[in-house]
């Protein structure tokens, strides 16, 4: 997939997280519990459209000149997150930050995702040299290409969270965002169990392990 294929994936993930933030089942939940433990349906919204909002920051900010710059493979390797979610240990500061979030209601929430998804297309067609997006709170580059990759399965698996939190069907991801992010999540799934395991929940439900969960 080119470059231009890629961003236009990321920007219609965007899109769709957007039109499911707004649905009205959303606000009606806005203060109670979603499907994320812990978390409420606001928060939850708070945090999907965060992956638009970050993203604008990220995609203006400079590339320190002592940062690594990385690949997809290494970078869940690398972030204590993906460690800490295998090891079933939640992530309380970003669920509490989510949460205080929400509490500028559904409608701020609303237009602040609006507001990062029309600034997006055009940070996304400034020419990168490199083209690299510095990740801050890890304190290493990812190549754009890997860095909307991961993006975009953030909104995949969240809005997964969000629709299963107010009884509405996930968004319907058109091939350019399912077939990165089903290639993400099983590599790292293997990473983790092994191909065994993996082939085997695919193909041989007789012989599967009881999860091959990617976190």
């Amino acid at each position: 997939m080119s470059r231009s294929e890629h961003v236009a994936a990321f920007l219609s993930a965007v899109d769709l997280s957007l039109e499911l933030a707004a649905r009205p089942e959303v606000g009606d939940a806005w203060e109670r519990e979603s499907s994320c433990a812990g978390m409420t349906v606001g928060g939850l919204t708070h945090h999907l459209l965060g992956q638009a909002r970050n993203s604008v920051g990220l995609l203006q900010a400079q590339l320190p000149a002592s940062a690594p710059v990385i690949r997809l493979a290494e970078h869940y390797e690398r972030a204590s997150w993906v460690r800490d979610s295998q090891n079933g240990q939640p992530d309380p500061e970003q669920t509490d930050q989510d949460n205080e979030g929400a509490l500028a209601g559904h409608a701020a929430v609303l237009a602040a995702g609006a507001a990062a998804a029309q600034a997006l297309p055009g940070l996304l067609a400034e020419p990168r040299d490199p083209d690299v997006v510095f990740i801050s709170w890890q304190g290493w580059a990812l190549p754009t290409h890997d860095y909307l990759t991961t993006r975009m399965m953030e909104m995949v698996v969240h809005g997964d969270d969000l629709a299963s939190s107010v009884g509405l069907d996930s968004p319907s991801y058109p091939d350019g965002v399912a077939g990165p992010v089903l290639e993400l999540l099983t590599g790292v799934a293997v990473r983790r169990h092994g191909l065994t395991d993996v082939v085997r929940a695919l193909s041989r439900p007789q012989r599967a392990p009881r999860s091959i969960s990617a976190f």
